[in-house]
């Protein structure tokens, strides 16, 4: 039987002051970013001008907000977080998930078209660096599910959200190991950096439309394990949670776009042109490469 109208309504009159807090304060960061973007720096626009650079903050606010969320769901709703085989010690995978494989990757995504003006090579540093961070958060997360399931006798990797994680981790542990040796360290052949560039592009894309795929799956899988009875009832835990879900869609959809963008595109530098060219004469005795 459907529940009524009276009992929806109920359940929002049951929305706690401090998850509404959180929903103003996240959509007050979005909206001065959009007043500051808007009326120190230009205001914004679609023609690769310096508008166009105001979108980088606004992704930044969207994925701290995701964290940010993340924290609050599991710290209000799903007892803190803790490291003893309870439920505690299970909030600490959604939050080292989205803070490793969604913000900090995304930011890594970003940085080539954040820092357009530094040093390649201090950006292929900054890069990695991200990666790593994200990487090892990540394997946190990953022990905490495990560790939490073996000490309460829960079978692992029985559903599509934990083979869509696993998956995306490690595929995402490929792809890092094979930028490193790529565009890290010297030695690789100009052409096998060029053949390998696009391909790196767009499996660092598309781990991270399936990170989120896998955080709304998760999301999903977290909320009918929890208040399956009361979902349907706009339970303030199941809003909080639909209300992640939707700010991890647009922060995916607005790093994709910067990203996708030729306007936002790091613009090559005369003097890595220079020393591109003369890496290849060195390694390959000929002409000018495309510079990664």
């Amino acid at each position: 039987m459907e529940d009524s109208p009276q009992r929806a309504v109920q359940g929002l009159g049951s929305f706690p002051w401090y998850v509404g807090g959180t929903q103003v304060l996240g959509l007050a960061c979005v909206v001065i970013t959009g007043v500051w973007m808007g009326s120190y720096h230009g205001g914004y626009a679609w023609d690769g001008s310096g508008q166009e650079f105001n979108v980088h903050p606004l992704c930044m606010v969207l994925g701290l907000a995701c964290v940010v969320i993340t924290g609050v769901w599991m710290g209000s709703y799903h007892g803190g977080y803790a490291w003893d085989g309870s439920g505690q010690e299970f909030n600490v995978h959604p939050l080292c998930m989205v803070l490793g494989l969604v913000f900090l990757y995304g930011d890594a995504i970003l940085v080539y078209r954040v820092f357009r003006n530094e040093s390649k090579r201090n950006i292929k540093v900054l890069h990695a660096v991200l990666h790593l961070l994200a990487l090892i958060i990540s394997i946190v997360g990953i022990v905490a599910v495990f560790d939490f399931h073996n000490h309460n006798k829960i079978p692992n990797m029985y559903s599509l959200h934990s083979w869509c994680g696993m998956l995306t981790f490690v595929l995402f542990c490929v792809q890092w190991l094979m930028g490193l040796g790529f565009f890290l360290f010297p030695g690789t052949l100009m052409a096998l950096r060029s053949w390998y560039l696009p391909l790196h592009v767009f499996f660092g894309l598309a781990m991270l439309a399936m990170s989120l795929a896998t955080c709304l799956l998760g999301i999903s899988e977290k909320l009918f394990f929890s208040i399956q009875h009361t979902y349907s009832q706009f339970a303030p835990d199941g809003i909080l949670g639909n209300m992640l879900g939707l700010l991890l869609v647009a922060f995916g959809i607005l790093v994709g776009y910067v990203v996708t963008r030729e306007d936002f595109r790091r613009p090559p530098h005369p003097e890595e042109e220079a020393l591109s060219v003369h890496f290849k004469t060195l390694t390959e005795g000929r002409g000018s490469p495309t510079s990664p």
